[in-house]
């Protein structure tokens, strides 16, 4: 048996913890960016580096976006339903950041434009947050007609394509069911933002690449997610987020939940290891031949870090 890959996801996972996770266990950082140079969207551009999580040196995946498009997460303490009267909001108002209503654009569960910033030393493990920017562009309401398009407009290789349609797919359903809404009609931010096309694409691609080097099973045991609750626009729902649960349900993804008040495990996360997995579980006895770790950019109390293993049955 050749090699496979392991994503220990005992911090949750991200789009884009999976994407510097991947990097750093081989995948080519060069084809990432070259697939993601090549959308047809703007307003980004891509760093990727080392960043300290833990007192552990690990690859950092960052989609930074100009100031059109940029809106910093909310504290964390408001993002989990402890505030509820923020100084900057009318008393009795309801704060207009959140899922929008699902006859106008169902979201992702994702900030459409943030890349939240934390401490690089401390557990972040969470790239987006549960809110919408109350002044969302109407171009970055798109549904799966216009994801396609941006797709088949891209420099990718067929299976990098087939892989990104995929993850967009499981996000769609599972936002459709979420909102009771049919899938066509599903037009959410998450997967229409520019940070998340490029997490998602990037993830794609890193994945292709791998599997062009020998690596077709892909190992994912079980998703560690927290607890408590999450704010968003109607109201505070709880962790696991809905399309969240929809997804591990559909894919048949055991959940693990961890002693963290927090969002652990993002949609796009979830969709990208459901895309993925091919076994669930690992061999008995393995040998390790090269390790990726991913950044988290939520400051939770966990390492904050997903880690991708190549391995190898012994």
């Amino acid at each position: 048996m050749g090699e496979m890959l392991y994503l220990e996801c005992a911090s949750g996972i991200s789009g884009d913890m999976a994407v510097a996770a991947l990097i750093d266990a081989g995948a080519s950082e060069q084809a990432v960016r070259a697939a993601c140079a090549s959308l047809p969207v703007e307003g980004f551009e891509l760093r990727i580096g080392r960043v300290a999580k833990s007192g552990l040196d690990v690859c950092d995946f960052d989609v930074v976006l100009d100031a059109a498009h940029d809106n910093h997460d909310h504290d964390l303490a408001y993002l989990h339903g402890h505030d509820h009267s923020r100084a900057d909001a009318p008393a009795g108002a309801s704060h207009p950041h959140g899922h929008t209503p699902a006859d106008s654009a169902p979201d992702g569960h994702a900030h459409p434009h943030s890349r939240p910033h934390a401490d690089p030393v401390s557990g972040a493990s969470d790239a987006h947050a549960h809110d919408a920017h109350p002044h969302a562009h109407p171009h970055e309401r798109r549904g799966m007609a216009e994801i396609a398009a941006i797709l088949e407009a891209a420099s990718l290789t067929d299976g990098a394509r087939e892989r990104a349609l995929r993850i967009f797919g499981i996000i769609a359903e599972a936002e459709a069911e979420a909102h009771g809404v049919p899938v066509a009609e599903v037009h959410f931010h998450e997967v229409g933002a520019v940070d998340s096309i490029v997490d998602i694409v990037a993830a794609a691609v890193a994945l292709d690449d791998l599997a062009s080097q020998g690596i077709e099973d892909v190992v994912v045991e079980e998703l560690v997610e927290g607890r408590g609750t999450i704010r968003c626009q109607h109201g505070i729902i709880p962790v696991p987020a809905p399309a969240v649960v929809n997804i591990a349900r559909a894919a048949r993804l055991p959940l693990r939940l961890a002693a963290v008040e927090g969002e652990l495990v993002t949609p796009t996360g979830a969709a990208i290891a459901a895309a993925a997995r091919t076994r669930t579980r690992l061999p008995e006895r393995f040998t390790v031949r090269r390790v990726g770790m991913g950044a988290g950019k939520r400051a939770y109390e966990t390492a904050g870090i997903l880690r991708a293993l190549v391995i190898e049955e012994a």
